[in-house]
This record gives C-alpha cells, sequence and structure tokens, in this order.
C-alpha cells in the first residue's frame, strides 16, 4: 500500500483518536495534499511544527492499527465478500447451463446482495 493511501485509510479508521489539530494536518497533507510550508502559513506555526505534529500523528495510527488490527480485518472482509460473489457468479453460470432451479438462482442474489451490502461499510 503506497503510504499516502495507507495514512489515508488509517485516518478513516482512528482519526477520531487523534487530536483535531493532527487530523486536521493530515487531512491537508495527504488528502488535500498541501505542502508543509502552506499548512504552516495558514495555521502561522513553522513548517518544522506541522512536520512534528504529522509525524507524530503517524506514529499513533500505525500504532493504533499495529494493535486493533481494523483496517487489516477490513481488507480481508472485502476480499472475502468479492470471493463469495465470484462463487455465486459460477454457481449462477452453472445452474443456468444443468438445472435451471428458481430457488438456486433466488438464494444466489439473496447472497450477492447481502456481500454487496457487507461490503459498503
Amino acid at each position: 500500500m503506497a503510504k499516502n493511501f495507507e495514512i489515508s485509510v488509517l485516518l478513516d479508521f482512528y482519526g477520531e483518536m487523534l487530536t483535531e489539530k493532527q487530523r486536521d494536518f493530515l487531512d491537508l497533507y495527504y488528502n488535500e495534499d498541501l505542502s508543509l510550508a502552506e499548512i504552516a502559513e495558514n495555521e502561522g506555526i513553522t513548517r518544522q511544527g506541522v512536520r512534528d505534529s504529522i509525524k507524530r500523528a503517524e506514529a499513533q495510527l500505525f500504532e493504533m492499527e499495529s494493535k486493533l488490527h481494523l483496517s487489516e480485518r477490513f481488507s480481508e472482509l472485502k476480499k472475502g465478500l468479492s470471493e463469495i460473489e465470484a462463487c455465486a457468479d459460477v454457481i449462477f453460470n452453472y445452474n443456468l447451463e444443468h438445472s435451471l432451479s428458481r430457488e438456486i438462482n433466488e438464494n444466489i442474489t439473496r447472497i450477492k446482495s447481502l456481500a454487496e451490502f457487507l461490503g459498503e461499510g
């Protein structure tokens, strides 16, 4: 995972556990693509102050992920749901070619619908 994307994802999961200023700095730096100098100028502090705050916040995000693994679990859940949908497609196609069971088609539709709903989180 590229660092910018990884930080953005971790910010989504753990951002509320950071201070408001840390959250804002990370959002401006990683999501809004502002430079350290631009953030510092907007906030009226030094570039080094912004950098230090961002580095501390990054360390906190990585520490939280290493303890809680929410992002990792979410990624695994998404992969599993994709596999479930792929298996449902295989069963659907087999059913079309062989038995044409309405009950199987209804269950496949339900499985795919549930997988899609669970994957939206």
